[in-house]
């Protein structure tokens, strides 16, 4: 039997992981997103059946820069020595009580790397399956304003920056990814753990949609 990881109680351990440049392991992943994503999984425990990902909760996101640094959310204490020798530096957080502090009312700053789509219809085929449709601009604000309202948080404030999804592989998978950044408040403080938890929106196996929140 695959271990059940989500039931009971809402839990959620954030790590934040600053790589170093100098580790081929980590060199790779900052090249390679599918790379990076297939890391990240070493840090869940074996045997969670079809959908690991789901199964222990994990969600990532990378910010690059200088030090670039990987954030890592799931459902469980990581599984850290199972990272490469020398990868990078690791800090773990445990952000199951600061789930049950967000009431409704309180201004947060939020942050969250996404893959705003819209699907279409096949242009000249209803039978075939609907298209994804990558979203730009006000567009693409507008979606994570959508997104961010069912997810219990009025969008005050959004900035958002492209982020590169980095693939060696031609043929294989491309998403669009926008980072967005500003102030909310809380306006359903359950409709937001669930959100926390379960991430928004879709490429969550290749870094989105891990939302992450500050005080004000």
């Amino acid at each position: 039997m695959p271990a059940v990881l989500d039931a009971g109680p809402l839990t959620a351990t954030l790590t934040r992981i600053r790589l170093r440049r100098s580790n081929p392991h980590a060199r790779r992943d900052l090249l390679d997103t599918v790379a990076l994503h297939k890391t990240v999984m070493r840090l869940a425990p074996d045997n969670l059946g079809p959908h690991p990902r789901q199964s222990s909760g994990v969600l990532f996101r990378l910010e690059p820069g200088p030090a670039p640094t990987l954030i890592v959310q799931t459902t469980h204490p990581p599984l850290l020595h199972h990272l490469p020798d020398g990868y990078g530096t690791a800090h773990v957080h445990n952000l199951s009580p600061i789930l049950y502090l967000l009431t409704c009312g309180m201004t947060v700053r939020y942050r969250i790397t996404a893959n705003p789509i819209t699907m279409q219809p096949h242009p000249t085929d209803p039978d075939k399956p609907q298209r994804r449709i990558a979203l730009n601009g006000t567009d693409a604000t507008a979606w994570w304003t959508r997104r961010a309202t069912r997810a219990g948080l009025a969008i005050h404030t959004t900035d958002a920056t492209i982020r590169a999804f980095h693939r060696r592989d031609p043929a294989g998978p491309c998403h669009s990814l926008i980072q967005f950044d500003g102030h909310a408040t809380i306006t359903d403080a359950d409709q937001l753990r669930h959100a926390l938890t379960r991430g928004i929106g879709k490429a969550k196996a290749y870094g989105a949609g891990l939302l992450t929140l500050a005080p004000a």
